[in-house]
């Protein structure tokens, strides 16, 4: 009989370490994400401090013949990515009910609307007067939104990626982390252009 309970109290013990393991694992894992993009916002942040200093310390700071950014249709992209956020947002909510085909209607919106942002990107580009070579503002604007725009791209690689995932029977069911970093991922890219958005195209 004791023998019978020990050897339940054993087993009952190591499921315990196994979903405590496995719960670490998990957070060892979104902490290790954090870390990351701690990473790449000290990279933002020192183009930020490279770009100011430039800006306020450089003679004939736009190119010969620029006057000056367009602001609206970088205004209508910015409020674009900044909205995705919230459907991002709720597109995690529907997973988390369980809610498969909302999550699938929601992250597919989300992943429309950072492709739409790089399209406006690349039609602005090719409607600049100025190139990468145009003096350091020309540099720092390719740099900064060029920069920005491939982490767009890999955002919208990512969510492709969890929206394949997501028509897999179940594989959901045990957690969804790689749904919650990339959401993570995403509002990380929505600030960032936040900020480059006011330096570039409204501090002018």
């Amino acid at each position: 009989m004791n023998s019978s309970i020990s050897r339940e109290e054993l087993q009952e013990s190591l499921e315990t370490r196994t979903v405590e393991h496995t719960h670490d694992e998990a957070a060892n894992s979104m902490f290790g994400f954090i870390v990351f993009l701690l990473s790449e916002s000290i990279i933002f942040l020192s183009f930020f401090a490279g770009y100011i200093v430039y800006k306020t310390t450089t003679p004939d700071w736009l190119p010969p013949g620029v006057e000056g950014l367009e602001v609206r249709e970088p205004a209508i992209n910015t409020v674009i990515l900044v909205s995705s956020s919230f459907v991002i947002y709720f597109a995690e909510l529907a997973l988390k009910r369980h809610n498969m085909w909302g999550f699938r209607l929601l992250w597919s919106t989300t992943m429309a609307m950072g492709s739409y942002f790089l399209y406006g990107q690349a039609v602005e580009w090719s409607s600049l007067h100025f190139s990468v070579t145009s003096g350091v503002f020309g540099g720092m604007f390719y740099l900064l939104t060029g920069f920005h725009g491939l982490h767009v791209f890999t955002g919208v690689v990512l969510q492709l990626i969890m929206l394949v995932r997501s028509l897999i029977p179940g594989n959901y069911d045990q957690g969804h982390f790689g749904v919650d970093a990339t959401s993570l991922f995403w509002h990380f890219v929505d600030v960032i252009w936040i900020i480059l958005f006011f330096l570039i195209y409204i501090w002018q």
